[in-house]
């Protein structure tokens, strides 16, 4: 089942970058209290993700944060040293890589995607959601190939 709008997100343990090298993570932990954007991509280093998706929130994460927002998150299924070298690559200092290494988030969301086709085996969909103390009040998930519904631009507007 996926997740909608007014649901709580799933309690996961999940993988940051931290001083000492990859450091778990609960979901729970990482939204109490706070407002977010946690948006996902299939795959680090991928060219929609690299070229338009991560790049996108980069540029307007400051403005995500005039609005109300305490972080920005970016999840895929990839290990924490493959997000940590991605956000590096990418100059997402000010963005939270969350590494959901064996896509145990995707799951728990309902929001997997077979790229088999492509090498890549079960990813998350692309989405983007605004989350509240855990409870989610916006969910954007894009058509497989798009970046429309879960850019920066569109959750900015919304904000």
């Amino acid at each position: 089942m996926t997740i909608t709008v007014g649901d709580r997100i799933p309690d996961v343990s999940l993988k940051i970058m931290g001083a000492e090298g990859p450091q778990a993570v609960s979901t729970s932990e990482l939204l109490a209290g706070k407002r977010v954007v946690l948006f996902a991509v299939p795959g680090a280093f991928t060219p929609g993700c690299s070229r338009a998706h991560l790049p996108g929130y980069v540029v307007h994460v400051d403005d995500i944060k005039a609005k109300g927002i305490d972080e920005v998150i970016c999840t895929s299924v990839n290990d924490a040293f493959v997000m940590s070298a991605w956000g590096t690559a990418q100059n997402a200092e000010h963005i939270t890589m969350l590494a959901d290494g064996n896509g145990e988030l995707a799951q728990a969301l309902g929001l997997t995607m077979d790229g088999s086709g492509f090498g890549l085996g079960q990813r998350s969909k692309r989405y983007a959601m605004v989350v509240n103390d855990g409870v989610v009040e916006l969910l954007n998930v894009d058509d497989s190939g798009a970046i429309e519904k879960s850019s920066a631009e569109t959750i900015l507007a919304a904000l």
